[in-house]
């Protein structure tokens, strides 16, 4: 089958939408479900953050879902929720891979992302995600967490 011309096709809400003005549902449908945010993060004196391998209590491993979402706060008050308000002040612990990130630095989103692949599926087959590779941070003492640190996931 011919790959039809990008000029043929819509173009998506992401393109031509401001990060502000997205509603709600297409705010959340940025979210790729990698679970990178959901990982801790240690940062030293001089603002560096190192991504651990330590997921968040909430955090299924296997499907990088949040298996409390609509209430996590009551759980893990410290959760950022990102909103366009919330995004700059937030941006320098965000994954390279993120949606929000790549849209306020005015990028594209990735072919995997699963907007545009149809699912996941692909994001996890391409080792973005952190599916299989986190320990939950109540299996390890809080002294040893920089024994965790790990490179983003591509």
């Amino acid at each position: 089958m011919p790959e039809i011309p990008r000029d043929n096709i819509r173009p998506r809400f992401w393109e031509t939408q401001k990060l502000e003005t997205m509603t709600k549902a297409e705010w959340e449908a940025l979210c790729d479900g990698c679970g990178k945010c959901c990982l801790n993060k240690l940062e030293d004196e001089d603002g560096t953050v190192a991504l651990t391998r330590l997921s968040c209590r909430l955090l299924d491993g296997e499907t990088c879902t949040c298996t409390q979402y609509p209430i996590r706060h009551q759980f893990v008050p410290e959760c950022i929720v990102m909103t366009p308000k919330t995004l700059e002040d937030n941006m320098y612990w965000l994954p390279q891979t993120c949606a929000y990130r790549l849209l306020y630095e005015r990028r594209p989103l990735y072919s995997w992302h699963p907007l545009i692949a149809g699912n996941s599926d692909l994001m996890h087959a391409e080792g973005i995600s952190v599916k299989g590779i986190t320990i939950p941070e109540f299996e390890v003492d809080e002294d040893d967490w920089e024994d965790h640190i790990i490179e983003e996931p591509r």
